[in-house]
């Protein structure tokens, strides 16, 4: 090529946080998406920042429009990469542009039905919901994520504007259920999974309108980027193939 210009990259992966993570929380799995040749974005929402941000004005509609601005500014159609509370976000910025979308991978997350919220049972301080203490999450959700790795989290931790956690989500076109989806399950199995999506579970109902949608499993806690990055970015990477 002359001039010195790049080629398009084979595909743009937007790396979307869970709550009270920043984009430093795909640093273990960043690098080896990028060496197999793809573009890669970690995304820090807004009111991530820093803990002394202002996030009193900070809601889902912010967060997502936060990650249509990312999906607007690829060079190429985007997978989409969202874990826990992250998921939903993606979705509902995936359904405001579908067709620039070419996968969207849920970390041990899912999409919601509009009109839900992520989280609202979760305590607040004001505008902030700051991470809880340890004792408040089950013992699936902190598998392997050893007291260092703890230590490490709550070091980074940054409180989630409350809003987010409590504002309902707006699914903007069905189309986006046409897009193919990965669920990457963690502390619950792809098989239990796979029995709620039958029950009728509310909570699985996107799942179970997907066109598309395959479940891997990768047994660990809720943070697997946090707890076993190479196997995460592995995983992302057959996603993304596919």
């Amino acid at each position: 090529m002359s001039g010195g210009a790049r080629s398009v990259p084979s595909m743009e992966i937007l790396l979307i946080p869970g709550f009270w993570l920043d984009a430093s929380s795909w640093a273990a799995v960043a690098p080896r998406l990028a060496e197999a040749g793809h573009a890669v974005r970690a995304l820090t929402l807004p009111g991530l920042e820093a803990r002394a941000a202002d996030r009193s004005r900070i809601g889902a509609h912010e967060h997502v429009d936060a990650i249509v601005a990312a999906i607007d500014a690829a060079r190429a159609r985007v997978v989409l990469v969202g874990h826990s509370g992250g998921g939903p976000l993606a979705y509902a910025a995936a359904s405001r542009r579908p067709e620039r979308v070419a996968r969207i991978v849920y970390v041990d997350s899912g999409p919601l039905e509009s009109g839900r919220a992520i989280n609202p049972a979760l305590p607040a301080k004001g505008s902030d919901v700051p991470l809880p203490a340890w004792d408040e999450f089950d013992e699936a959700s902190l598998r392997d994520l050893d007291a260092a790795r703890r230590e490490r989290f709550r070091a980074r931790a940054v409180p989630e504007p409350a809003r987010v956690t409590r504002d309902p989500l707006e699914i903007g076109d069905d189309r986006v259920r046409l897009v193919p989806a990965t669920v990457i399950a963690c502390e619950t199995s792809g098989e239990e999974l796979r029995r709620l999506i039958a029950s009728g579970h509310p909570y699985t109902a996107e799942l179970a309108r997907a066109a598309d949608c395959e479940i891997v499993d990768l047994p660990t806690g809720h943070w697997p980027q946090l707890t076993r990055p190479d196997d995460l970015a592995r995983l992302l990477l057959a996603a993304v193939d596919r």
